[in-house]
């Protein structure tokens, strides 16, 4: 774990604010949103991109494909609609080492966030 940011969240040692957690998986609210929905979705097993998914990966990342819709449904933006985003490496703009997707809505998106 050393010093990962979502591996500190997933265990307790830093606070967030949980919208859903199951066995593999934990989605909290964005601390720097940037729609009025921002919801982060990260799998509890330190995975530090998409690039490094193995084989046995899949099925979970079906589970945050599946809560995702959950989720956007929930926060009342499916209809409107959401986008679902993962950043990889630095020229992605990946901030955190450790796979996670934004679920982003609640108003207009347009070609890019901001």
């Amino acid at each position: 774990m050393s010093d990962c940011l979502f591996c500190k969240i997933i265990v307790g040692e830093l606070p967030s604010t949980k919208v859903y957690e199951d066995e593999q998986i934990v989605a909290i609210n964005d601390l720097y949103p940037l729609a009025p929905v921002h919801i982060l979705v990260v799998p509890k097993k330190h995975i530090p991109s998409l690039n490094e998914i193995a084989e046995e990966d899949l099925p979970m990342l079906g589970h945050i494909l599946k809560i995702t819709k959950e989720l956007a449904a929930e926060a009342q933006i499916a209809e409107s609609g959401y986008r679902v985003v993962t950043n990889i490496g630095k020229d992605g703009a990946q901030a955190v080492q450790h796979l996670h997707f934004h679920i982003m809505g609640g108003k207009p998106l347009g070609a890019k966030l901001g």
